[in-house]
């Protein structure tokens, strides 16, 4: 099988263009086209010479992302796109328009094995990870459908980045290449629900990306009954590694915690969770849970909600409800793919 050649970072794509006979500048051409034109094929390099296109065709191809389907939420403009890879796999990547720019939010694996209890994407378990260019393929995707910039990128779609590692890595240095988007690392996010070695490896990475860690629970008890994640790791481990990623990077931590109506939700909660994180720089995103039919959680009412975020301001931690986008055309993680899967299968 072919390799794609979107997932080569610049350097590699040097190796290979020198390897091929052609002249070194060639691959700053190769990779501009397809990361700034946004080039889904080597027929649309009209600068590379004939004889080189067709020595690389010999191995290399650009994995495209089709659009199987496209809904626009008449509530707030957001698209939810279902995008099939070259297997047949189906993804789910998502479109929001903000104030401060356009965001998008992407998988990194098709499917996931974390087992969440309030997420559709881990229902079915985890297929397999992407490739860097298949993360990649989801941005630009979106770009060349929207005609639109993106300026904020956020890797919490279907699967656990930190359980894809090397991909994600190979995926951050081209997204913030000079050669290619050029995206400041400051402007991008990446989600997990908390395996710590892995936290802890990234930290030694020095990046300038914002970590947000999926908490939606302040006791190891609750936390387990939510996360099945929380069997391998206590909170106190995971917390010691947001410790030491602050330390290592700078970088304020966000913690996403999911508003589950009696489950987590109650004045005892939010004492544990501002005892939890009042000593750590963070930011805590509550999350009105998005209800999926497999299962039986309920959102906090907003009387809930804000009486929440009020005890954790009053407790001096920073905090928001996030807006809730798409939710008209099945927004949350996994919700669209698994619809479509059922209606297919």
């Amino acid at each position: 099988m072919t390799e794609d050649l979107r997932s080569l970072e610049f350097h590699k794509l040097e190796e290979v263009i020198l390897t091929l006979g052609g002249e070194k500048y060639r691959a700053k051409q190769i990779y501009e086209w397809m990361h700034k034109h946004l080039a889904d094929d080597l027929d649309e390099m009209r600068n590379v010479p004939a004889k080189l296109k067709e020595s690389l065709a010999k191995d290399y191809t650009i994995r495209k992302v089709h659009a199987e389907k496209v809904l626009t939420s008449g509530i707030d403009g957001t698209k939810k796109y279902l995008f099939s890879l070259f297997d047949g796999n189906i993804i789910e990547s998502v479109f929001m328009r903000y104030e401060h720019g356009n965001s998008v939010c992407i998988s990194s694996q098709v499917g996931c094995n974390m087992g969440c209890r309030f997420c559709a994407s881990t229902i079915d378990g985890k297929v397999r990870d992407l490739s860097a260019g298949e993360m990649l393929a989801q941005i630009y995707g979106i770009m060349k459908d929207t005609g639109e910039k993106i300026s904020n990128v956020v890797v919490m779609g279907s699967g656990e980045p930190l359980d894809n590692y090397v991909n994600l890595m190979t995926f951050i240095r081209m997204l913030t290449d000079a050669n290619g988007l050029n995206l400041s690392q400051r402007n991008l996010t990446v989600s997990t629900c908390g395996i710590v070695p892995k936290i802890r490896e990234l930290a030694q990475e020095q990046l300038q990306m914002t970590l947000a860690i999926s908490l939606h629970a302040a006791s190891d008890e609750k936390r387990k009954a939510l996360m099945p994640v929380a069997n391998r790791y206590s909170l106190d481990e995971l917390i010691a590694a947001c410790r030491d990623y602050f330390d290592k990077t700078g970088r304020r931590i966000t913690f996403e915690y999911a508003m589950v109506k009696g489950e987590n939700d109650t004045e005892e909660d939010v004492a544990a969770l501002s005892s939890l994180l009042k000593p750590l720089n963070c930011h805590v995103n509550l999350i009105p849970v998005n209800p999926i039919p497999e299962r039986t959680y309920e959102q906090s009412d907003r009387t809930a909600l804000l009486a929440f975020k009020n005890k954790l301001e009053k407790n001096h931690i920073n905090v928001t409800i996030r807006r809730e986008m798409g939710r008209d055309i099945d927004g949350a993680c996994g919700q669209l793919r698994r619809r479509y899967l059922a209606d297919y299968q």
